[in-house]
């Protein structure tokens, strides 16, 4: 089960306008905003219902460079153990770290979630929602 997804933008501002527009008939609408000082990398935008962004978009995509650009896919885990047994075996089959398995409370006090690379580039994660 995919927990949620992320897509690289060109201009945050207007994908953002974009994107509230086209959701907003499905019900669908911003759920959370993080800025780049707190991902290191660029600002980010969550679409979502119910209190739970599952669609990303986020600064990171340059005008024409389409070839090579990189989606991250996060996969719904059901217990952190499974988080962390994602993150071993996909090290173990070639993938590179992206982020250790740990709480990553800018999203919720129990984001417990793990990232890697996959061959292609594109980061790929596995998160747990539940408590301790």
């Amino acid at each position: 089960m995919i927990d949620h997804i992320g897509v690289p933008v060109t201009n945050l501002a207007e994908a953002t306008t974009f994107y509230l527009k086209a959701l907003a008939p499905l019900g669908i609408g911003i759920v959370m905003q993080v800025s780049a000082a707190q991902t290191g990398k660029g600002g980010a935008v969550g679409f979502g219902a119910a209190g739970k962004p599952f669609f990303w978009i986020g600064e990171g995509k340059t005008p024409g460079n389409h070839i090579g650009d990189h989606i991250h896919v996060a996969f719904a885990a059901s217990s952190r153990a499974d988080t962390d047994a994602f993150y071993e075996a996909a090290i173990a089959a070639g993938a590179k770290d992206n982020g250790a398995p740990g709480l990553r409370p800018i999203y919720h006090a129990d984001y417990y979630g793990a990232f890697v690379v996959d061959p292609d580039g594109n980061n790929i994660e596995a998160v747990c929602h539940a408590p301790a």
